[in-house]
């Protein structure tokens, strides 16, 4: 794919939302790196409903450090993988006091040294908490990148530094949100949504689908 149709791409995209966010609820930087901690094999939607209940009650390291690890579990037991994530979240919270201040650190190696925090954690929150122009790759971003041929990759690292270096400037702090958005409504796994997508004329994905039938 030439820059000219990776432009137009995220010209595209942008000019349909042009101040896209993630869809977990946050209010603080420590909030937001906790709802990527829990969303990991979990749904957004899922997440939210836990937090909703959680952060009323305690939205800092101190706050569910002192719920203790029972009744954190108690809040996210609907989440996957929650008894995993909880000692993660504890663990993260004490660091966070013992070394941070209770305030997120900004840097990746700091992100990336707590519990359960990996490359695409800690890239969500550079980006969306801190504003850098980082670009997380989750699934849905790494089947858009490749399907689309914008950043193709056999791994999540060489398509990560692939969309850094091929994504335009002006569109790099927004990049990661729009190419999670498509991928989570029209380029999805299985059946993309050829036949209702705004850059299907640029993308390189030879079996597109074709619109359904009308009855």
């Amino acid at each position: 794919m030439n820059p000219a149709k990776r432009f137009e791409i995220f010209s595209r995209l942008r000019a349909a939302n042009p101040h896209p966010t993630t869809e977990l609820e946050y209010t603080t930087p420590f909030e937001l790196l906790i709802a990527v901690l829990l969303s990991a094999q979990s749904t957004d939607v899922g997440v939210n409903k836990a937090t909703r209940l959680l952060y009323p009650v305690a939205n800092t390291p101190a706050a569910i450090l002192a719920l203790g690890i029972d009744e954190l579990k108690s809040y996210i037991q609907t989440i996957g993988l929650y008894h995993t994530k909880a000692k993660n979240v504890m663990a993260t919270c004490q660091m966070l006091i013992d070394l941070h201040g209770g305030e997120v650190p900004h840097s990746r190696e700091a992100l990336e040294a707590l519990p359960g925090v990996g490359r695409k954690t800690a890239n969500v929150v550079l980006n969306t908490a801190f504003g850098e122009p980082t670009m997380a790759v989750d699934t849905h971003i790494f089947r858009v990148s490749n399907r689309t041929g914008i950043a193709p990759g056999k791994d999540v690292v060489v398509v990560e530094q692939k969309l850094l270096k091929f994504v335009p400037k002006e569109f790099m702090q927004d990049a990661h949100h729009w190419l999670i958005l498509h991928g989570r409504y029209t380029c999805i796994a299985r059946k993309p949504l050829c036949w209702n997508c705004m850059i299907a004329d640029l993308c390189d994905y030879k079996a597109k689908t074709p619109a359904p039938a009308v009855k």
